[in-house]
């Protein structure tokens, strides 16, 4: 597996967040890959992390979930990958005291990159589906937490994300009431 930190949209690197490439093998037969493990994963992010829930979504093109996260004392950390379709998906910093804070990073994951993101705690996270019936599979550090759950606004001025909506052709994302009244940063709850 092969680890390297994502840029910021102000092309600062972001600490603590990671792309993840596996070492993929094709034969004639198809493709293996390992997925997780744990040591190489802990050694490369010099955290001792540890999963407790494994989640399951499929979102139809122009779909967009997120800004999601989790407040202490139940902050989730997330494991992000693509096994259908394709998604745009984001990491915004919500570390106050990080000098990154309000900075976000974006990658594609897809079925065919099979490319990872970790997202530790101290960032929202969300994503943006590109094709019908993509679907990602992430861990997450920490049980979902309905008391704990909190969401940014994914059309937030001041994070300015360029979601590609013009990439599927859609002015607006199909979004959940939740996603589409939620709170801006200035108004969010923050990590310190």
């Amino acid at each position: 597996m092969d680890f390297k930190n994502l840029s910021s949209n102000k092309g600062n690197i972001i600490k603590g967040v990671y792309v993840i490439k596996p070492n993929i093998f094709k034969d004639n037969r198809g493709f293996f890959y390992e997925s997780w493990n744990q040591e190489i994963f802990n050694n490369a992010v010099g955290d001792k992390v540890k999963f407790l829930q494994d989640n399951h979504s499929s979102s139809n093109a122009g779909v967009l979930r997120g800004l999601h996260y989790q407040i202490e004392p139940k902050p989730q950390g997330k494991l992000v990958r693509c096994v259908s379709g394709s998604v745009f998906d984001v990491a915004v910093d919500i570390r106050k005291s990080s000098p990154t804070f309000g900075e976000w990073a974006s990658i594609v994951l897809s079925k065919a990159n099979k490319l990872m993101i970790w997202i530790p705690t101290g960032f929202a996270h969300g994503f943006l589906s590109l094709k019908n019936e993509s679907e990602i599979i992430y861990k997450a550090t920490m049980n979902y937490c309905k008391n704990h759950e909190r969401t940014i606004r994914w059309n937030d001025n001041h994070l300015n994300i360029k979601w590609p909506l013009n990439k599927i052709n859609n002015l607006e994302p199909v979004l959940s009431e939740k996603d589409s009244n939620a709170p801006y940063l200035k108004n969010a709850y923050i990590f310190d």
